[in-house]
């Protein structure tokens, strides 16, 4: 291990040795190939114990308040948490280039555009994100005080979302170890009384379930366009599985890493949505906080109001941990520590404003759908960077932000990635259908939203054909080799390669 450490700014740090329960200083920098562990497994139960999450509850029983019939819900389920093999995918360039994905997207976006093209855009949806989690928490923590006899006054309520932020933001502090530590822990406890929630609810769902008018033709097309959007938008704002990886052995299997990460974002995701779609059977899901009483014991009441509570706090370490990520990335001169610190302020205002917001879960819904735009298209463009690279990067050459860089391209920009993303943004923004905007696309086809097709064929397709005529400006070789195995996660290539052209 190495003792000391360049930070994301350029100062000499003490090293960041990734132990758990030692405060984490290594932010963006480049993890050298010593201080590479762990395994693919690691990076699954981050994901799994994230995704322990009472919007998946909330999400699936909106299935049956869209109007689908119970077969239809669960295959929007099932079909939507498909896009976590994708999230795999992504993480692969993790521990292939040994940085985060703030930095591996320099190679699509070019220096100075990825710092408002990825790390900008990832860092306000992964802001407001952690402020929804935040919100749904505090909300569950002030129904479970009642649940114990306590008055919930304001200054209750004040005092209880204080509590969780600092319980994640303390987290989030020591950073990656830490995480890795109590991942599995978490996960387990959480797994046991989703377990008993899962008996509860199946044992009271009406498996012969019908919609009171059921749906056809355009309206059914649209409803199970909206309810794919709702379910798929959480996973596809996990651009971030870099994040994770990233200390993972150069020479970790390609494979292996998609599917463990895959398989840990998925399986609680799928699990709890279909709780929410047989729950959404019985119950009002315009409020299933409070209706759900109406089908466990009084005894395992307080039980779930601990999960949606638990599960907020551990989703919100993942967001956070990335978005102080993301605000390096943006050029902006703090360590790790203090951006998480900045983030937890944020996120912590926005949620008490949220807590106490009327049509809480209607702005959710459109943010959701909105967000989609975006990330739909981002998250394509960087899975066809990595496709077409196959996996190469170099971490190093990476960092380099002078406009002698390989990934300086023309002016810090590559137009190759920024066309892609805005072409795909502008075929997503025409095809959404949300309560606040019906797009031209969306009301040609009586309101079906095919935001999340057209924006991601749009996008890859458009950098697909403009990256062979992106030259980059540089062309110097790069700044080291980068390991290479038989597994192709990365290798020694070309300068030409690496950078794109």
């Amino acid at each position: 291990m190495s003792d000391t450490t360049t930070g994301a700014q350029g100062r000499t740090e003490t090293a960041a040795t990734d132990v758990a329960g030692r405060v984490e200083v290594r932010g963006i920098d480049f993890v050298p190939p010593e201080e590479r562990h762990g395994s693919p497994r690691d990076v699954a139960w981050i994901f799994f114990s994230a995704n322990m999450l009472y919007l998946f509850f909330v999400l699936g029983g909106t299935m049956i308040l869209l109007g689908l019939s119970l077969a239809q819900a669960i295959g929007v389920v099932v079909a939507a948490n498909l896009v976590y093999v994708l999230v795999g995918w992504l993480a692969t360039s993790g521990f292939a280039s040994g940085t985060p994905s703030a930095v591996v997207t320099r190679a699509v976006f070019g220096i100075r555009a990825n710092r408002v093209f990825m790390s900008g855009v990832m860092w306000v949806i992964a802001v407001v994100y952690g402020a929804i989690n935040l919100a749904l928490g505090a909300l569950a923590g002030f129904a479970l005080v009642g649940e114990l006899g306590v008055p919930v006054n304001v200054p209750v309520q004040v005092i209880i979302l204080l509590a969780l932020a600092v319980a994640t933001f303390t987290v989030c502090i020591y950073g990656h170890a830490t995480m890795v530590r109590l991942s599995p822990a978490f996960g387990i406890v959480m797994s046991v009384v989703l377990v008993l929630l899962g008996v509860f609810v199946v044992g009271r769902a009406d498996f012969g379930y019908s919609p009171a008018a059921p749906l056809t033709g355009s309206p059914l097309l649209a409803a199970l366009c909206i309810g794919f959007t709702l379910i798929a938008a959480p996973a596809m704002s996990y651009v971030n599985g870099a994040d994770f990886a990233r200390y993972l052995p150069a020479t970790s299997s390609r494979g292996r890493v998609t599917g463990w990460t895959a398989l840990g974002g998925m399986v609680p995701s799928v699990v709890i949505s279909l709780l929410g779609v047989l729950a959404g059977t019985r119950i009002d899901m315009t409020d299933p906080q409070v209706s759900i009483a109406e089908i466990v014991p009084s005894w395992f009441y307080p039980l779930f109001l601990f999960v949606v509570v638990a599960g907020a706090v551990s989703n919100n370490v993942l967001l956070a941990y990335s978005a102080g990520l993301y605000q390096q990335g943006m050029g902006i001169k703090l360590s790790r520590v203090r951006s998480v610190l900045l983030i937890g302020v944020l996120i912590t205002a926005l949620a008490a404003y949220a807590s106490f917001a009327t049509d809480f879960l209607v702005a959710v819904s459109n943010f959701l759908q909105f967000s989609i735009t975006v990330l739909a298209p981002l998250m394509a463009v960087y899975a066809t960077d990595i496709a077409v690279r196959r996996n190469r990067y170099d971490g190093l050459a990476l960092h380099d932000e002078t406009p002698a860089g390989l990934f300086w391209y023309r002016n810090g920009i590559n137009w190759a990635g920024v066309s892609a993303l805005l072409l795909g943004f502008l075929a997503a923004l025409l095809c959404v259908n949300t309560t606040l905007w019906t797009a031209p696309v969306a009301s040609a086809l009586d309101g079906a939203d095919l935001s999340l097709l057209a924006g991601p064929l749009v996008a890859a397709v458009t950098y697909l054909l403009l990256r062979p005529i992106a030259s980059p400006a540089g062309t110097r070789t790069p700044a080291v080799p980068v390991p290479s195995d038989a597994r192709a996660t990365s290798a020694q290539v070309p300068a030409e390669d690496v950078a794109g052209r």
